[in-house]
């Protein structure tokens, strides 16, 4: 191939060749940066491909259909390094079917997005190491057979680049083999160990080793029962030999198991992949592009008249504009800072900065003072949730929802007819209503064995730093699944229970609620002098996504106390911000977006008649493409309103159902529904600097690709006396409209007028 470019020292097109007349432009990105001229016909369409071959002076080469400044459609890119790809691409990044292959011999093929592997794939190593199956990100992700450079096989799930869910792993060195579950690439849950030798260890797992109840077996049929612990002074079990077996006393360490059998039952590390495709094919016209979208929002506010957003002294500006040339040249030169202080007069420019995300909490161990109540909790939802129950209808009888429907169970440390021996103090468990919240997890498709592992597993609880503004402390599951909330005995008995009939029958009618969804209400009374009781709900954790947070806000509606005090340096992805910090408009499909409206007014009509208020609209940003220095890149869309590509009203075109095709493989298309995982586009405002606080800044124009998480929250505060009086307090020092605590029904209307202007349809 470098052969027929040998002679080449400008690119080349197959069309009728025209007097050159196009400023220089970059092609790659910082990893091979080169400028050519462009041998541009005007007479060509912006957004029409046409055949291009590119030699560039660093030895890179580019063959394949080409649309204004990009690879647009079939190419070929080959880097001085050795590395190639060959197939479809899609302004500019490697979209849709294609082939990698390394100088090292290594390939892959099949499904691209937005650069990376993504979608059904085979990826074959330098020292035959094959995997095929799903992939997400770069990373395997889904069904996918592995047979690793050793021999080894893996055939099952996957999650993040190992072992995940169901699966079986073979060694090819010793014939053992495994069958069951894992958990980042370890086995964990139920499984099957089976070795070579004829013997056999069937039960539960957690981080690769037995652990908790479970069977050995010999190949005579001799067995071993009990729990299984790595620590000898946890191990429990007894023996049971086979009808075959007259010997003698049997002596055996159940610890050999740990020492020995498992010592060669090792997971394979296998051949890393050199160099992401993703690391190799960067967005080469990202500067261009910044500067596209900055010069476009500077004029669009410039002709609003009501502020002059060009210098003072300008004495050549653009036509309509009011830029000067001095401020362009500012913006093309990433003067960031003098954009926010000299070009945008009067308005708070946000910068955004995406941090390494952190996980949230304090793990409750040994020595913690709230240590004995998770063991008793864990020990209350085993014994709620596997307790054996009827069938269940979904139309119940009044009788399912009266207060007085609990049931008290005691344990006591040395175990009881109906409870297991435990570590933990004695203690009483009441289970409120256990029929309907039974229901409830049926209706919420949550499955009884992986809510349990999920609350009682090994894992132990995580406490958040802080308790919330009630005074209620949070606990996370370690799977991040589901929240546990202490409560207050009065949010118990005169909210969740008296509104549980209510809350059940609209969450059975509206399956795209977006209420809070309630799996359990239960209460921990401890022994002792102080008979403590503890109460508390089970709710679902609305940010339990595949997809990293970014930025969460917490939105109600009003501007009294709605903004965060906190440096810019310290806000990061676990953050919450307010009213007043929000600086996006939403914007989604029209079905997704006319779906959306339906449901925030069926759900604020039902809080509203149950007297509910001061509930708030939790909100998650997934920001899609992120540079390396952690700025969420702006969308191509921005690009396009220079090019005559927007609609009559200035507005981006939407993202149809065909371009959700392209960004997302089925199990992701399938894992979209109202408020989780949704694909919007975020549009960027600013607000005016002093005065009256503005509650939604102005658009920009500026807009990211961004996935979307939310729902209602807090939704157990009832508009009773106290509530009353603090509106009528603060009614006198603040302006009525703007504070929280006002009547259900002004708060309803306020809410959904709110969220409908930071809602709104991408047409």
């Amino acid at each position: 191939m470098s052969g027929d470019f040998s002679n080449k020292t400008e690119a080349t097109k197959s069309k009728p060749k025209q007097k050159p007349n196009h400023p220089k432009r970059y092609i790659f990105g910082s990893m091979s940066v080169a400028h050519v001229d462009d041998e541009y016909d005007n007479n060509t369409p912006a957004g029409e491909p046409y055949h291009v071959d590119k030699l560039f002076p660093n030895g890179d080469i580019y063959m394949g259909q080409w649309a204004h400044t990009r690879p647009h459609g079939h190419g070929k890119c080959l880097w001085e390094d050795g590395c190639m790809y060959v197939g479809d691409w899609l302004a500019g990044k490697a979209t849709g079917k294609g082939k990698f292959s390394w100088p090292s011999g290594a390939t892959y093929e099949g499904q691209f997005n937005n650069n990376y592997m993504e979608g059904e794939g085979t990826y074959t190593g330098s020292h035959n190491d094959t995997y095929i199956g799903k992939w997400r990100r770069n990373t395997r992700h889904g069904k996918g057979v592995r047979t690793y450079d050793n021999g080894d096989f893996y055939d099952g799930g996957w999650k993040m680049g190992r072992p995940h869910g169901r699966g079986r792993y073979h060694w090819a060195a010793t014939g053992h083999q495994y069958d069951g579950y894992w958990r980042q690439g370890a086995m964990s849950g139920a499984g099957t160990m089976a070795w070579a030798n004829g013997t056999q260890y069937e039960g539960s797992w957690a981080d690769g080793f037995p652990r908790g109840n479970g069977t050995f077996r010999w190949g005579d049929g001799s067995c071993y029962v009990g729990v299984w612990s790595e620590n000898p002074s946890e191990q429990s079990g007894t023996y049971f030999p086979s009808s075959s077996n007259t010997g003698g006393g049997f002596e055996w360490d159940p610890q050999e198991v740990y020492l020995v059998n498992l010592s060669d039952c090792r997971i394979s590390p296998g051949e890393k992949i050199p160099v992401f495709p993703s690391e190799k094919a960067v967005n080469w016209d990202c500067e261009e592009k910044v500067y596209g979208a900055r010069r476009a929002t500077l004029r669009r506010l410039g002709n609003g008249g009501a502020h002059s957003l060009g210098s003072e002294s300008s004495d050549s500006s653009d036509e309509g504009g009011g830029i000067s040339t001095s401020t362009e040249r500012e913006v093309e030169n990433g003067g960031e800072q003098q954009l926010s202080l000299d070009v945008l007069r009067g308005y708070r420019r946000p910068r955004l900065k995406i941090k390494p995300a952190k996980r949230q909490g304090l793990t409750i161990s040994r020595g913690h003072k709230n240590y004995e109540l998770m063991l008793n909790l864990q020990l209350g939802i085993r014994h709620s949730v596997g307790r054996p129950a009827p069938a269940t209808s979904l139309d119940f009888k009044a009788a399912a929802f009266d207060p007085r429907d609990k049931v008290w169970t005691k344990f006591p440390p040395l175990g009881s007819k109906h409870t297991p021996p435990h570590q933990s103090c004695e203690f009483k468990w009441k289970d409120y209503c256990p029929l309907v919240f039974r229901t409830l997890r049926k209706l919420f498709k949550v499955d009884p064995g992986d809510y349990m592992m999920s609350i009682c597993g090994n894992d132990a609880l995580r406490e958040l730093s802080s308790p919330g503004k009630s005074g209620s402390f949070f606990y996370l599951t370690n799977d991040d699944k589901y929240m546990i909330k202490t409560m207050k005995k009065s949010e118990v008995k005169q909210v969740l229970k008296r509104m549980l009939p209510a809350y059940y029958n609209h969450v059975q009618a509206f399956e795209n609620t977006l209420v809070t969804k309630f799996f359990g209400l239960h209460c921990v009374k401890m022994t002792g002098t102080a008979q403590k009781k503890v109460r508390f709900v089970i709710m679902g954790n609305l940010f339990c996504t595949e997809y990293a947070i970014h930025r969460r806000f917490d939105l109600k509606g009003s501007s009294h106390g709605r903004l965060t005090v906190r440096p810019e340096s310290e806000i990061d992805s676990a953050t919450t911000l307010k009213d007043l910090d929000l600086n996006f408009i939403f914007r989604s499909h029209k079905s997704w977006f006319q779906e959306f409206c339906r449901q925030v007014d069926r759900d604020c009509e039902f809080l509203e008649q149950e007297r509910i208020m001061d509930y708030s609209l939790l909100v998650g940003i997934h920001f899609r493409e992120v540079s390396r220095s952690g700025e969420p890149l702006i969308a191509e869309t921005s690009l396009s309103r220079g090019n005559g590509d927007q609609t009559s009203e200035g507005v981006p075109p939407r993202l149809s159902t065909a371009d959700l095709s392209l960004h997302f493989d089925s199990n992701r298309l399938a894992s979209i529904k109202l408020g989780s995982n949704m694909p919007a586009r975020a549009e960027l405002t600013m607000r005016k600097n002093g005065g009256e606080a503005q509650l939604i800044g102005e658009p920009t124009g500026e807009y990211y690709d961004v996935i979307l998480v939310f729902g209602i929250i807090d939704i157990l505060q009832e508009y009773d006396i106290g509530k009353k009086l603090e509106h009528t307090i603060k009614s006198f020092q603040y302006d009525s409209t703007s504070i929280s605590s006002v009547d259900p029904r002004q708060y309803s209307k306020r809410f959904r007028d709110f969220v409908f202007k930071i809602f709104r349809d991408d047409v």
